[in-house]
């Protein structure tokens, strides 16, 4: 049976490891807590309100890799696959809060939701204001009537790049932040597949496995079932698939205005990800559906899971006005 391999020093301080490869890489723009391994920009000025993410670890550059001008403000990292505890969380915030309030942003996962919800409760003790928007883009997760249940994945990407601009360039205070990071959610659809499964640092084995001549349509990021299993298929005929899943959920209709990205989860290569995007652009162009920006790389990440995810985000006025502006992050560079 084959066997996980990685190239790591002990297994046990992952998290730890990688917020000081961030503070390296960030080259003293990032600022770390290190007893509670949470992380801050040092572009966070007085007058904004501070938006604040965090997460397992496993999925970089999500989450601290988005923080910077024009993204986020501060993350908590949880140990792999698991999320901060709310100690990491109050900390952060109240190490940057600048009296503006502050806009919780993190993936819709329970772990992650009830340790931000104790937070926010403790915060308001402490007359620091909070709201919270979790991201709900993976249509594989839930139904559409169900919405609030999904889970975030890759397209939360988004919604720290619409929430970073409000907050930091056009100054919007907590409730307008809130309403448009909202819209933003509302407009953003993922869908991911897996041709081969990850495995934890301390495993010995995979967390998923898939047969030779298998793929799992609608996979999670950390290997939650998706819509189903097939037989191997051809690029064309599986991102076909999933855009039609991805078109008919919200609906994106043609004359629409789309952000694309096309995420690496981990181990795919670059030639079969551009493949995969050669044919995103054909199915968008053949439904009239506008891209105003495509973007393709590694941004939400399964350590070494092999696959790949489309998300799309409709645009209106606003939302590609904030879009355009600058952002300057370890993960992604605008």
């Amino acid at each position: 049976m084959r066997k996980p391999k990685k190239l790591l020093n002990d297994p046990n301080n992952v998290r730890q490891e990688v917020m000081q490869g961030l503070f390296y890489a960030y080259n003293g723009k990032l600022t770390t807590i290190d007893e509670y391994c949470a992380v801050y920009g040092n572009h966070i000025s007085s007058d904004q309100v501070v938006v604040v993410s965090g997460g397992g670890s496993g999925h970089e550059p999500t989450f601290a890799g988005f923080i910077g001008k024009g993204g986020i403000d501060g993350c908590a990292l949880g140990e792999v696959f698991t999320s901060p505890s709310p100690d990491q969380i109050i900390e952060l915030t109240k190490s940057i809060e600048k009296g503006k309030g502050v806009l919780f942003l993190y993936g819709n996962y329970s772990g992650d939701g009830m340790n931000f919800d104790i937070s926010a409760e403790i915060l308001a003790e402490e007359n620091i204001v909070t709201k919270t928007i979790k991201g709900t883009d993976d249509i594989a997760s839930a139904p559409l009537s169900r919405i609030s249940d999904r889970r975030g994945v890759a397209g939360i990407m988004f919604l720290y790049k619409i929430a970073g601009a409000a907050a930091q360039f056009e100054k919007y205070d907590l409730e307008k932040l809130y309403q448009v990071v909202s819209k933003a959610n509302a407009n953003v659809r993922t869908i991911g597949v897996a041709l081969d499964g990850c495995a934890l640092p301390q495993s010995n084995n995979f967390n998923f496995e898939l047969d030779e001549n298998e793929i799992e349509i609608g996979i999670g990021i950390h290997g939650e079932a998706g819509l189903r299993r097939q037989k191997m298929a051809s690029s064309d005929e599986v991102v076909k698939e999933m855009i039609d899943h991805l078109c008919d959920d919200l609906p994106y209709v043609k004359g629409d205005q789309v952000c694309v990205l096309i995420n690496n989860l981990g181990s795919l290569s670059n030639t079969e990800l551009l493949v995969a995007t050669r044919k995103v652009g054909i199915e968008l162009n053949a439904r009239g559906i506008i891209s105003h920006d495509i973007v393709v790389g590694h941004y939400c990440t399964s350590l070494e899971m092999s696959g790949f995810s489309i998300s799309l985000m409709k645009l209106d006025d606003e939302l590609k006005h904030l879009y355009d502006l600058p952002c300057q992050t370890f993960g992604w560079r605008k």
